[in-house]
């Protein structure tokens, strides 16, 4: 017996293990009470994901095509449109990795669960993906990948897109704690309060992808960080290395905010769950830290090996809070 729906075991398994990579330990991780809504909505992001950074569709097409799926996603009236043909026709062919092309043939099929979903999970599974949305549809107005490398102009834009893309995944995951979990929470501490924390745990993992993929970026014409123009970029890359030191440092204390969060979840299962990110987060920053600036320019990424032993460590550590604390602290001074 499996307490696990038709669209989750069919959707669930292979095909989100396939495109969720190590975050996918920690759907798996989850109380069954989250399970299916939470991995439901990291599906969903997914598939706008990957309609938003098919590069070789114009931006045009691909705003079109987030836009009329933000639709179909939201429940409301939607345009009429050949969306699944548009799909078929411009993203399926263009997707070189095979599990980006298995989610775009699939598409429908997420809808479809969505549309099995009902009450408070429903609602704020709506409201992230539209949030999420939001933040790629921003992205590809400001970087339409047409050649020309760009630069974010301000700290705000930059904090506007972190929190549209993953800040606000954070205050859903503690909605979905409240509503579907009740007591997994602390209850000496506000849902309020949780909620900024999960926050901005969410927006330091997404700020570990901008600086973790730094070259990348740039070589397709997105810098995101703020404070250099792009012509210093392109005479030199070291132009950016004030602002992503900056950038490290705001992001650490976005991960301490992280480390108050885990600390007060109550439920084992999903404090282990909430733990492993923040600590393969710690871990990367460690890896960035004692990498050359060549080394951060061609991308730093930890290993199989790395991701393993943080998770045998964190089952060790969630025992308690203090556990947790000193394990995350460990890792951020561990040399690479």
């Amino acid at each position: 017996m499996t307490d696990e729906s038709p669209h989750e075991r069919e959707l669930g398994g292979q095909l989100l293990a396939s495109v969720s990579r190590s975050f996918y330990l920690t759907l798996k991780a989850l109380p069954r009470e989250l399970r299916e809504p939470v991995s439901l909505a990291y599906l969903l992001a997914r598939t706008a994901d990957t309609l938003a950074d098919t590069a070789a569709v114009p931006a045009a097409l691909r705003l079109e095509c987030l836009r009329e799926y933000g639709r179909r996603v939201s429940g409301g009236e939607t345009e009429e449109s050949d969306l699944e043909g548009m799909i078929a026709r411009e993203f399926v062919v263009r997707q070189s990795d095979a599990a980006e092309r298995r989610l775009m043939e699939r598409f429908a099929e997420g809808l479809a669960w969505l549309g099995t979903i009902r009450g408070a999970p429903l609602v704020a599974i709506r409201q992230v993906l539209g949030h999420i949305i939001c933040g790629q549809m921003l992205d590809i107005q400001r970087f339409p990948a047409d050649g020309t490398l760009r630069c974010l102009g301000t700290e705000a834009e930059l904090d506007e897109y972190t929190w549209l893309v993953a800040g606000c995944v954070g205050e859903f995951w503690t909605e979905m704690c409240a509503t579907e979990k009740p007591g997994a929470l602390d209850a000496s501490v506000s849902l309020e309060q949780m909620k900024t924390w999960g926050a901005r745990l969410g927006r330091g993992l997404q700020l570990i992808n901008i600086l973790r993929d730094l070259g990348e970026d740039v070589a397709e014409g997105r810098c995101y960080l703020p404070g250099v123009t792009a012509e210093a970029v392109r005479a030199d890359s070291t132009a950016l290395r004030p602002a992503w030191t900056h950038w490290m440092q705001v992001c650490r204390t976005h991960l301490d905010a992280g480390l108050n969060y885990v600390q007060h979840v109550a439920d084992g299962k999903l404090r282990y769950a909430t733990t492993l990110p923040l600590l393969l987060g710690a871990k990367t920053i460690a890896k960035m830290q004692a990498a050359s600036w060549a080394e951060v320019m061609q991308g730093v990424k930890i290993s199989r090996l790395d991701v393993a032993v943080t998770l045998a460590e964190a089952a060790v550590a969630c025992r308690n809070a203090e556990a947790i604390a000193s394990l995350y602290q460990r890792l951020l001074a561990r040399k690479a």
